[in-house]
Order: structure tokens, then sequence, then C-alpha cells
């Protein structure tokens, strides 16, 4: 599936090594409720990782913890909706229930269009929502990092109105051809709400997730969270995630994934320029997933053809917002979930898809 992590190389041995030393280190009142926005051990490294890794200015008090990406985007709506707000903006392509997130919080989710450049934000002037979602530094699923221009010119919409950018972070740890795409927080902390998570260094999994907001919003949502205890994430987990972090466990293990996602990127690319030279291959510049234009009306085709070989991708038009103007046609395609043992019979499978696929007819651009 699309942006889904090598499960096969989750760093068991190191992860219970710090889970044993967490356990051991944990003092008694760790096990009770505690501060809804989770434990200060993670908070406080987890300030300090961001900073380093993705230029997030952070402080322990304006970071809780979350279980999943999910969780912390259910309680920026209801904060959201809870101060007036009616409207979120969205990419017209994206993952269908996080918008259904926010509108099951009692806001719509226009979407906002999209040119070869990316998701084209002078459209919020016109759009008027509260907050905008974006995927910036590596746009879910199809694949561009938002430009420079259009990452002031949003913060400035954002200054302008009094509105919030939430920005998704999912995959900020994996950029493989030039320098980090930094987190568009780093432009303005107070406008802009940073959502990351674990599932994509690490698995999903664990369900770790962190936001770090605004000053005008962590009373908010820290009183949205502490009312669902039962999303509480557990403890012991929190505690051997900061033991991972602070210990640089985590950055060989991202340092080792970035090579492994790299190699099997760059094999993709080549098998499919040897046996599908037709096909145009996009959003390989992080992150785990490519994206494999097609010509209109073939996606369907593609699709059945590849569940006939056994493979589990999915298309673009499964990502659209309904609304969305433009209609894209493509193949979402994940290259971090398949075994070893099955990666090259999954590349070959995939090569005889597309081999199949009339390419006389140009796709749109993306």
């Amino acid at each position: 599936r699309s942006g889904t992590p090598d499960l096969a190389s989750f760093p068991r041995a190191a992860w219970l090594k710090a889970y044993r030393r967490a356990l051991t280190a944990a003092p008694n009142e760790a096990f009770g409720y505690g501060d809804p926005r989770g434990r200060q051990e993670l908070r406080t490294v987890l300030a300090e990782y961001l900073a380093r890794a993705r230029g997030v200015h952070a402080r322990p008090e304006r970071i809780v913890i979350c279980s999943g990406f999910a969780h912390g985007l259910m309680l920026i709506g209801r904060a959201l909706r809870g101060r007036g707000a009616r409207a979120v903006g969205v990419e017209s392509y994206g993952l269908g229930p996080h918008a259904g997130l926010l509108r099951d919080a009692g806001l719509a989710t226009p979407p906002l269009p999209f040119d070869e450049r990316g998701t084209r934000v002078e459209e919020l002037t016109s759009l008027a929502p509260d907050a905008v979602l974006l995927t910036a530094a590596h746009q879910f699923p199809l694949g561009g990092a938002l430009p420079p221009d259009r990452r002031t010119a949003v913060v400035d919409w954002a200054r302008a109105t009094g509105g919030y950018v939430l920005e998704d972070d999912y995959d900020g740890e994996f950029r493989y051809d030039r320098q980090p795409v930094g987190a568009l927080q780093g432009l303005d902390p107070e406008r802009v709400v940073y959502l990351g998570t674990a599932s994509k260094s690490l698995a999903p999994g664990l369900r770790l997730a962190w936001m770090v907001l605004p000053e005008s919003l962590v009373d908010e949502v820290v009183a949205a969270k502490g009312a669902v205890v039962d999303w509480m994430c557990g403890t012991p987990d929190q505690l051997a995630f900061a033991d991972f972090l602070a210990t640089g466990a985590h950055d060989r293990h991202v340092r080792a994934m970035r090579l492994r996602y790299r190699h099997r990127r760059d094999q993709l690319v080549a098998a499919l320029a040897d046996r599908a030279p037709g096909i145009r291959v996009g959003g390989i510049a992080a992150g785990l997933h490519a994206v494999l234009s097609l010509p209109p009306g073939t996606e369907a085709a593609a699709l059945r053809s590849a569940a006939w070989h056994g493979l589990a991708v999915q298309g673009l038009g499964h990502f659209r917002h309904p609304e969305a103007r433009r209609t894209l046609e493509g193949l979402v395609v994940g290259y971090g979930t398949p075994p070893d043992s099955a990666w090259q019979g999954a590349l070959q499978a995939l090569c005889r898809v597309l081999e199949g696929v009339d390419t006389a007819r140009p796709p749109e651009d993306a």
C-alpha cells in the first residue's frame, strides 16, 4: 500500500533495549493518567529532535502527544469548531478520511485547485476558509513540494486573516535527491500547527504522533484531549520513544531506512524506464511511494490488471476530493512494504501491468 513502511525492518532489538531502559527508570506516577499533553520526557526530547531534524520551533509545553495523526486532526478540528471556525481548505488530492474527520467536527472542506507547481494557495483568498490542511514538504499523493513562494504566501494569508495552517509532515525524514525541505512551521510557529508521526519512520502500530501548537490553541486542544481519556497514548511507549530519540537509535534507524528506500526507488525507476518507458514516474524525490501517471481512461483497467497480478496499488481517483476541479489518472505505488523475498516479483508484475497500458495519448500534467 502507498506510504506504508517496511514493517519487517522495525528495529525490534533496539526498541526492546529502549523499552527496558525506560521502564527501569520510570517513576511510579508515570503509570497514572498524567498530563493530557503526554509525558514530559518525550515532549522535551521531541522538541530538540524536531528543531534539529525538521527546523520546527517547539517548546515542550506546546507539544501534545497523540494516538496517531487522525487523533491529532480530530482534536484540532474540535478546537477550531469550538472557536467558531466553519471551513478548513484541503488539497484536491489527499486522504479522504482526513477530510472526513474535519467534516465530522462540523467543518466544511472545500478543495484548493492545483497546477504543475502544486497547490494554488492564492485561492485561499476567494475560498476564505478558517484554516488549511497541507502536505507541504511532500504532497500526498502527487508527490511535489510546495514551492518557496507559495510557502511564504500561505503563511502571509494566515497572518492577514487570523487563519491557521495545519501542516501534515507525514514523511519528512525521507528525502533522497536534495537537502530536506524544512517544515513550514518554521516560518511562523504562531500560525502553523505542525503534525508529525512515527508511523513512517518506525511503524503505524506504535500509535505515536505529535502536534506542535501555536500558543493560542494549546489550552483548547489540551482540553479536548483531556476529555477523551481512552485516546491517551500508552506511557511505556512514550517513554521508550523518548529513550529511542535521546540515544540516537532513531537517527540510526532512519539513516538505514533512507538508504533502503532510496535503493528500492532507484530499482523501480530503472525497471519502468526499461520495460514501460512511456509511463512518467513522479513524486520520487522523497517518501515511500511513486506516482505513475496514466493516460485518460486507462486507470480502471490498470487497477484491474494490478489486482489480477496480486498487487495492492491504488489509483489516483481514490484520493480525489469529490469537488476537485481537475481529474488526474495514475497509480500510487508504495515501494516500502514488500518484503525482500517478494520485491523483485512485485516489481516485475508491475512492469507487466504497465506494458499493457496504451500510452498513445499523453496523460494530463500533474
